[in-house]
């Protein structure tokens, strides 16, 4: 059987360094030095494009650019990295950049019904919140699929790494605004926008969540909280099935290159910025989170976020 610990999420870290998912779970897994090594040097990379004003990681684009003077939701991603970095090395100033990076995305990132914009600008000058736009999503007031998935995911481990319950409480709102807008086989198209018609759909997301359902399942556990855990266990096998009932690659199809089909990475629409590509297509990412699902859910699942 094909290990999950052999698949690399390398999208997470295009920002901090392309071999970190690879480097830092041979360190969890194998305490390999040098590897550890790789790992730290990312999270530095990533502390780096820290800004204070504003307190955010910015995700793009040279330091302190006018038209990049911002950050992404998928860096919520990101930021386990930094908190393993601050237990490996002792360094405070790890942790605390991810922290002041999750209360910044928390505060500007989430629409009063809990949708959620792609990026959002800061003012250079004085730090304060500007405007949400979109790169990846179909407009700057839709939610891009994959970033509310980032979202979802992206909440579970801030409370598993911080305890700040807010985070757990808002992570049921986004997860319930994701699921409200299935359409009825359960894969989402690639921007929540649309609920029905001959969008592209972006089975990715439906693993991402599945993977954050799981592990706010385990927090909910650990909580007292026994119907919760229940509850996103079992979302979590719907979605799983779902992918598998619609998105699986069949042993005599050609010109394939993954498990899952039906990923979309970048789709251009009058109103975004993205360079199209990728689009109902296997996605690396998609593999990977479909593992995640299945190795979490067979018991022998050692976190690396």
């Amino acid at each position: 059987m094909l290990s999950a610990s052999l698949m690399l999420p390398l999208r997470h870290f295009t920002y901090s360094n392309e071999r970190l998912p690879s480097a830092l779970k041979r360190t969890i897994l194998f305490r390999w030095f040098h590897a550890g090594e790789a790992a730290i040097a990312a999270a530095d990379n990533l502390v780096s494009r820290f800004q204070e004003k504003g307190q955010f990681i910015q995700a793009w684009g040279k330091m302190g650019a006018d038209d990049n003077y911002r950050y992404i939701i998928d860096c919520l991603l990101n930021l386990p990295l930094l908190y393993w970095a601050e237990k490996e090395t002792g360094k405070a100033i790890y942790r605390d950049i991810a922290v002041r990076h999750t209360k910044t995305c928390v505060a500007n990132s989430f629409r009063s019904d809990y949708s959620s914009f792609h990026t959002f600008f800061m003012d250079k000058e004085t730090g304060e919140p500007l405007r949400g736009e979109t790169c990846q999503g179909y407009k700057a007031d839709s939610s891009w699929a994959r970033g509310q998935t980032w979202g979802v995911y992206g909440l579970a481990l801030a409370y598993r790494h911080t305890g700040e319950r807010s985070y757990l409480d808002l992570f049921e709102h986004v997860s319930d605004y994701f699921m409200k807008r299935l359409p009825e086989d359960m894969i989402p198209y690639w921007d929540l926008i649309f609920t029905s018609g001959d969008e592209p759909r972006d089975s990715s997301s439906a693993s991402i969540v599945a993977c954050g359902f799981l592990d706010a399942a385990d927090s909910y556990d650990k909580l007292g909280e026994c119907d919760k855990a229940i509850k996103y266990r079992k979302l979590a096998k719907q979605l799983l099935k779902a992918v598998y009932d619609t998105c699986m690659t069949l042993p005599e199809e050609e010109g394939v290159n993954g498990l899952v089909k039906h990923g979309t990475y970048s789709k251009k629409s009058p109103y975004n910025t993205c360079t199209p590509a990728g689009v109902d297509e296997c996605v690396s990412w998609g593999d990977y989170y479909w593992l995640e699902v299945l190795v979490r859910l067979g018991g022998g699942w050692q976190s690396w976020w």
